[in-house]
C-alpha cells in the first residue's frame, strides 16, 4: 500500500500516468477520498500528458485518522469561541509536502478543491519552491468569513451523523443533491453508488468534524497570499451553495496575477457537463508555468 509518512501519521497515495511526465498533486476537499475523484476526471489530465497524484487527507480514507482526539465542539465556534484542535491547515500543507517527498517529486503543479483549495493555497504560501503552479477550485483564503455558505449548506454541514449506513448514504446523497449544480442533470443512482463506496471504505464522521474544526480554525491567508509567485488560476461556480462566490473571487484577488474563471450555473461540483470549462483553464496555467520554467533553465 503506497504511504508518506510524517510526524507518525500514514498518508495513503495513488497515482495515475507516467512518472516522467509534469506531476499534478491533487489535494481533496472536507471529507473526500481520493476514489472520489471521477476516475474520467484523472484521466484528463493523463492524456493531456501529466503525472497524477492523489491521496487521502489525513482523518478520512485510508490515511491516518486521529481517533485518539475527540471531535471539537463546532457549537463553540459558531458562538464565536475557540475550542482546541488537533490541527489546522498548515498540518495539512505539510501532509501534501511529504507525499510528493516520498515520490522524490522536486515540485509539482497544485490543484485543490473546497478544503483542498485552501490547503493548496496554504502549500503555495509555506512551500513555494515546491510549487510550479497554484490552482484553487470553489474555495477561499478565509472561509467562513469569505465564501460564507448558505443557511441550507451550513445546516448540511452541521447535522449530526446518522446512526446507519443506509442513513449516512441517504444524507450524503441529500447533500450532493443540494450543492450540487442547479440547472443539469443529476444522477442519483451514480451518487448512491459512489457514497456506498466511499462509506464501505472509511466512514469516520469524528475525523470530518476534525477537518472542519481544521478549517475554522486557521489563519486568514489573504495577505500571505500577496506573496505567492506560482501562476495562479481561481475556478469558481456562480452557484455554489457551499462556497459562495465571493471566496473565489477574494481568492484570485489576494494572488498577484491570477487568472479569475467564473462558471455560469457550477455549484459546489464537478458535474461532468462542465469538465471542459474546469480542465481548460487548469491546463493552459500548468502549461504557461511549465514553458516559463523552460525559458528561465535555457536562460
Amino acid at each position: 500500500m503506497p504511504t508518506a509518512s510524517r510526524d507518525g501519521l500514514s498518508l495513503y497515495f495513488e497515482t495515475f500516468g507516467d512518472s516522467e511526465a509534469p506531476p499534478v498533486l491533487l489535494v481533496a476537499g472536507l471529507g473526500m477520498q481520493l476514489v472520489d475523484w471521477p476516475p474520467e476526471w484523472l484521466g484528463r489530465f493523463v492524456e493531456e500528458g501529466y503525472f497524477v497524484v492523489a491521496f487521502d487527507n489525513r482523518d478520512v480514507g485510508l490515511s491516518t485518522h486521529l481517533s485518539s482526539v475527540p471531535p471539537p465542539d463546532m457549537g463553540e465556534f459558531l458562538r464565536g469561541g475557540q475550542p482546541k484542535v488537533a490541527y489546522d491547515l498548515g498540518d495539512m500543507a505539510d501532509d501534501a509536502i511529504a507525499v510528493i517527498d516520498e515520490l522524490n517529486l522536486a515540485t509539482a503543479h497544485v490543484v485543490g478543491i473546497s478544503m483542498g483549495g485552501m490547503i493548496a493555497q496554504q502549500i503555495a504560501i509555506a512551500h513555494a519552491g515546491r510549487v510550479r503552479s497554484l490552482c484553487s477550485i470553489m474555495s477561499s483564503p478565509d472561509y467562513p468569513r469569505l465564501g460564507a455558505p448558505t443557511p441550507e449548506a451550513l445546516d448540511s454541514l452541521l447535522a449530526p451523523p446518522p446512526p446507519t449506513r443506509e442513513e449516512a448514504i441517504d444524507r450524503s446523497v441529500a447533500i450532493s443533491l443540494l450543492i450540487g449544480s442547479p440547472g443539469l442533470p443529476q444522477d442519483g443512482a451514480a451518487m448512491r453508488e459512489a457514497a456506498a463506496r466511499s462509506y464501505d471504505r472509511s466512514h469516520d464522521p469524528d475525523g470530518v468534524a476534525r477537518q472542519t474544526a481544521a478549517i475554522v480554525a486557521s489563519p486568514d491567508r489573504t495577505s500571505a497570499l500577496g506573496n505567492v509567485l506560482a501562476p495562479t488560476v481561481v475556478i469558481h461556480g456562480t452557484a455554489d451553495p457551499l462556497v459562495q462566490p465571493d471566496g473565489g473571487k477574494a481568492t484570485a484577488a489576494a494572488v498577484p496575477g491570477a487568472r479569475l474563471v467564473m462558471i455560469e450555473g457550477m455549484g459546489h461540483d464537478l458535474p461532468p457537463e462542465l469538465w471542459d470549462d474546469i480542465v481548460e483553464p487548469i491546463v493552459t496555467n500548468m502549461q504557461g508555468a511549465d514553458s516559463k520554467r523552460a525559458e528561465l533553465r535555457i536562460s
